[in-house]
């Protein structure tokens, strides 16, 4: 068995990456343009505008941040440099967790070896993952913490999840769900909520099992709601549907960086792990995905039923010592306000019932997500 070396880091830095899906700017239909856009890109993008499994998504990551004005300035940056390049070729960027109306059947997957092998594993499995999510990497000091904060996290993902639920459309019709995409990444035999581990030791044993049994290629092929990341000294939060725009984003990731800190925190001042049970995880989170923010949520600790507004109001309140310590107060405090107002998927559905059109759904926001 191989050995996983974790790449520890000394503070919480900061990585955000997002997915958003290319669409024509006459038809508003998913395109398979990631080579056209990667070409007009100094040095093709380098690490930080990558293409995905389906030619129709652009994968744009943050440089190691120490705060979220600090991951503000980069991705501002380069979406504008993406939006420039989109204008040219007749493009739009898609925030969201599916596309209204496009086929995932009809999307080209990207000719690499490793996207190949995945196709060749999961087959049908892996053709259907035309999904766009955002990730969200908060540096730790140790292999052990990781773990650690994975398993305390998860009690807080179903949270995570009803904030950003941007999915209620697939294969053209509307599923009745705010998060879709959750369930689409949920058919994939290492993906969705991630089994308890005690310790940096037992993450390992299981990732080299997995691997010398064949059922999984690389590391890189679990895709759990939360997981540690080796390379970059990271716990990796992947719940998230793509929010609608980046300033709903870039709150997101204050939470999530708050609280892996608040929860690093805790474990180096000796605190005794509580309690959750994890089918009440798995409750949560379908509750989530079914109805977003307007979903009543059980508390882990006290049992009782919810409001996502409420729970984001304690979360706020117990995060703030971190928020101001990470100097991320107004983004964190911005969650507030996307609990208690109309998801991205209330968003869409609204204006599909006002025009009947599902191309001015794709029309109109992306038109509102630009920043420039």
């Amino acid at each position: 068995m191989s050995k996983l070396k974790f790449n520890s880091n000394d503070r919480p830095t900061l990585g955000i990456e997002l997915e958003l899906a290319l669409v024509d700017g006459e038809s508003m239909a998913l395109t398979s343009a990631i080579e056209s856009v990667l070409a007009a890109l100094p040095d093709r993008g380098g690490a930080c505008f990558k293409p995905e499994l389906m030619q129709c998504v652009i994968e744009i990551n943050t440089g190691v941040c120490e705060t979220i004005a600090d991951a503000e300035h980069d991705l501002r940056g380069k979406l504008q440099i993406t939006e420039a390049i989109a204008d040219q070729l007749g493009l739009r960027l898609w925030w969201g967790g599916t596309h209204p109306f496009s086929l995932w059947s009809e999307q080209q997957v990207t000719p690499n070896d490793r996207y190949e092998g995945l196709i060749s594993l999961l087959q049908e499995m892996a053709r259907r993952l035309v999904t766009f999510g955002l990730h969200v990497h908060v540096g730790v000091d140790s292999g052990d913490k990781a773990v650690m904060i994975c398993d305390r996290i998860m009690q807080h993902l179903p949270t995570l999840l009803a904030l950003t639920c941007s999915s209620p459309f697939w294969e053209n019709r509307a599923t009745g769900l705010q998060s879709h995409r959750s369930k689409v990444m949920e058919v994939l035999p290492t993906a969705g909520l991630p089994t308890v581990m005690r310790n940096w030791s037992e993450y390992v044993w299981l990732v080299n099992h997995m691997v010398d049994t064949g059922f999984i290629n690389t590391i890189r092929e679990i895709w759990w709601d939360v997981r540690p990341h080796h390379n970059f000294g990271t716990v990796e939060v992947r719940v998230c549907d793509m929010p609608g725009n980046l300033d709903d984003t870039l709150a997101i990731a204050a939470m999530v960086q708050c609280l892996v800190q608040a929860l690093s925190d805790e474990i180096d001042e000796g605190t005794y792990q509580g309690d959750f049970h994890p089918m009440m995880v798995r409750q949560n989170k379908w509750r989530a995905a079914r109805y977003g923010t307007r979903a009543q949520l059980v508390n882990s600790h006290t049992h009782e039923v919810e409001s996502v507004s409420q729970i984001v109001a304690s979360l706020i309140r117990w995060l703030m010592p971190t928020a101001e310590a990470l100097d991320c107060v107004a983004e964190l405090q911005r969650a507030q306000a996307i609990a208690d107002g109309p998801s991205w998927a209330d968003r869409q559905i609204a204006i599909l019932n006002e025009t009947g059109d599902r191309q001015e759904v794709v029309r109109r926001m992306t038109a509102e997500s630009r920043v420039t």
